[in-house]
């Protein structure tokens, strides 16, 4: 499951990190270029802390680092645009690993300042695995408390 797929009005095209633009570059640049300039870099910005949130929360859940997807700027530069991070969301061995796990995951997904829709979706769906594992552990508790099978019921032996 992916978390943090944040996404933006600018147009969306794969590419590598961005490398520093040059310093001279910025100045022979319109400023309907600088002002869009401004626009990416902040933009970079806010989806690279957003990403960050959700790795440094996810802990050993994230399956690898965080993706993203690049705009190239006026000044011939890439920007983070959107992005996203892998999570291991599959359940635990037993129901309070689960739990914990969905924690996590509730965790990493709500993580940023401000989560996206589908960090919402996560969050939920990692709920309710919480609520899946809780009721089992609880049904657990039960059979143990009162044996796996309920008691036999009387019979009266109609050949003694």
């Amino acid at each position: 499951m992916n978390i943090g797929a944040i996404t933006s009005s600018y147009a969306i095209s794969p590419a590598t990190r961005p490398a520093p633009p040059a310093a001279t570059a910025s100045t022979q640049l319109s400023p309907e270029a600088l002002a869009v300039l401004d626009k990416l870099k902040s933009r970079d910005l806010e989806v690279r802390q957003h990403e960050a949130a959700h790795m440094a929360a996810a802990g050993g859940l994230a399956t690898s680092g965080a993706s993203f997807t690049y705009e190239r700027g006026p000044n011939g530069v890439n920007y983070a645009i959107g992005g996203e991070v892998n999570i291991d969301t599959s359940p635990g061995a037993t129901p309070e690993e689960t739990i914990e796990r969905a924690r996590t995951i509730q965790a990493a997904a709500l993580a940023p300042a401000a989560p996206s829709d589908a960090d919402r979706a996560v969050a939920a769906q990692a709920q309710q695995m919480e609520s899946q594992a809780r009721a089992e552990l609880a049904k657990q508790k039960t059979d143990n408390a009162y044996g796996a099978t309920p008691a036999a019921a009387s019979s009266v032996n109609v050949y003694a």
